[in-house]
């Protein structure tokens, strides 16, 4: 009867008791070109692991994957900080703070005064006048921020304030929620000239990417409502983009409110498209106008209990 054997050990996880022959280079003592060579290989992009080859990573045929990547980043960190929902808040850029609005009509005030004739700068004032006069609405979407912040606390729940990420309108929003210590988002975008995230973002919570599609996806994805301010093509783009998406139904209808009726109907005149038949009366009503931070809430809050549901 053969002997038995005695069980062996458990191999160590990560040490070997002897080396495998591809653990050490070729010596150059059996070929003088050998680390040469070796180091040419080593040192060839095409070496690189595919994760850690950005090149690789930027090429057309890998876009796939950069869109994947764009998407999973961000719905990964959301899930990590509990953000179930949101109120997202569009509006311009270019819309500053009441102070510093007034500065700019001061300088070129003393431009102008300095040189009355030049037309430039008299266009420039003319629309720093303009500019300031919107913001006011810098003050509503500060002071709406606080609302929803404030809310977040009282509900137990992350109904996050997200924005753009970037200054201006969007910025006040953020700087609210800021303001009453609650959690505040910022999608930012990659684009060819750096774009600075305002400061008033959630360490963490403030996300760039790459591709706009990405960025307009986890814009909606927990959006309970659309709070749209004064903008221009970039704002126009996200609030037609959510109506047509909830006139196809391809969302969920949410609220969405247009702040500011003057601006608004000035600038997008959704009765004359009613008219041209390129639109039905009921598109209409997928959205209303608001003038302060109280009614927007108020309003929000209105229409989910008309409709039955809840808004977190």
């Amino acid at each position: 009867m053969p002997l038995s054997r005695q069980k062996p050990a458990p191999a160590h996880p990560k040490q070997r008791q002897v080396e495998l022959p591809w653990t050490t280079p070729k010596p150059d003592i059996e070929d003088p070109r050998a680390s040469g060579l070796i180091g040419a290989i080593l040192q060839s992009p095409e070496y690189r692991q595919a994760d850690e080859d950005v090149a690789f990573l930027q090429r057309d045929d890998t876009r796939g994957v950069r869109l994947q990547l764009d998407y999973q980043k961000a719905e990964t960190l959301f899930e990590e900080h509990g953000i179930a929902h949101s109120i997202v808040v569009f509006g311009s850029t270019r819309i500053p703070e009441p102070r510093a609005a007034r500065q700019k009509v001061a300088d070129l005030e003393t431009a102008l005064s300095a040189a009355p004739g030049d037309k430039a700068i008299a266009q420039r004032l003319a629309i720093a006048r303009r500019v300031l006069d919107k913001s006011r609405y810098y003050e509503i979407a500060q002071e709406f921020g606080q609302i929803v912040g404030r809310a977040e606390g009282e509900m137990g729940n992350k109904l996050a304030v997200i924005t753009g990420g970037g200054p201006g309108l969007m910025e006040a929003a953020n700087r609210g929620a800021h303001d009453v210590d609650a959690c505040t988002v910022g999608l930012n975008i990659n684009l060819p000239h750096e774009q600075y995230p305002n400061p008033y973002l959630t360490p963490g919570l403030c996300f760039r990417f790459h591709y706009f599609a990405m960025r307009k996806l986890h814009f909606l994805l927990r959006a309970r409502a659309l709070v749209v301010f004064p903008g221009g093509f970039g704002t126009m783009d996200e609030l037609f983009e959510t109506l047509t998406l909830i006139q196809t139904r391809k969302i969920p209808p949410v609220p969405v409110v247009l702040v500011g009726r003057s601006y608004w109907q000035r600038a997008f005149d959704p009765e004359f498209l009613v008219e041209e038949g390129v639109i039905d009366p009921e598109d209409r009503d997928l959205f209303w106008y608001a003038e302060t931070a109280d009614e927007i809430w108020d309003d929000i809050r209105n229409w989910y209990a008309r409709s039955g549901k809840t808004l977190t």
